[in-house]
């Protein structure tokens, strides 16, 4: 069955969420991913949209719809930072983050819940981050926009769970993506010292859970919380 699912990736063009579809793609998924720029991996049709602008997702879910059949799997990927203590943090530098990490979740959120309640299947993933319940300096408006996706799904999960539809939320931690490989060697050995792995994860042990997620060893798991963050936040 699941080799017929279409799957919608939000970001799907870099980071995690690049890792993500080219998994889906792996196993047999038709893949679709959003992008403001830039290209999707090999075997995944790249739609256009800023997750900000709810009659561009409605464009984007209406091409992969016509291009690959209706959206059973959407992951909420897409996600922005604007990293600065409170007092310095400007009203856009809060605003733009809760707009595009939980604003972008509720506009792709619901315009994909419409397909899958016809379907009566469905599951929505979404892509939250250890700091969302661990907390990070520097971060309240990210960690506000990834703790919220938690109550998002819970909510979710008791409107929609009857038909068939699951929602749950992934936590990654430390992952190896550019940006951490930028990071200085002794602010690296510090995070890891923190970690009780002691390493940064690869993408695709975040691509991996998400997968699972999506499939039907998971069809009666739904509002959960899935660190994958080597035990990091233990707790929260």
């Amino acid at each position: 069955m699941s080799e017929q699912r279409v799957v919608l990736v939000t970001g799907g063009n870099r980071g995690i969420g690049r890792s993500i579809a080219e998994r889906f793609v792996r196993e047999g998924y038709r893949v679709a991913v959003t992008a403001r720029s830039g290209e999707g991996p090999d075997g995944t049709l790249t739609v256009r949209a800023d997750v900000t602008d709810a009659a561009a997702i409605d464009a984007a879910f209406t091409e992969v719809e016509e291009k690959l059949g209706p959206i059973e799997i959407v992951v909420a990927n897409a996600g922005i930072t604007k990293d600065t203590l409170l007092l310095r943090m400007s009203e856009d530098d809060f605003d733009s983050v809760i707009a595009t990490n939980l604003g972008g979740t509720f506009r792709v959120v619901k315009r994909a819940s419409k397909g899958m309640l016809r379907a009566r299947f469905g599951r929505v993933i979404l892509i939250s981050s250890v700091v969302g319940l661990y907390g990070s300096a520097g971060q309240i408006n990210y960690s506000a926009s990834k703790s919220a996706l938690v109550g998002f799904a819970r909510s979710l999960t008791r409107e929609l769970g009857s038909r068939g539809i699951t929602a749950n939320v992934v936590a990654p931690g430390f992952i190896e993506t550019d940006m951490t490989a930028e990071l200085p060697e002794d602010t690296q050995k510090q995070y890891k010292a923190n970690i009780p792995a002691g390493r940064f994860a690869s993408p695709d042990e975040v691509a991996g859970v998400v997968t699972w997620l999506a499939g039907d060893d998971a069809a009666y798991i739904s509002g959960a919380v899935i660190p994958v963050d080597g035990g990091l936040g233990m707790g929260h």
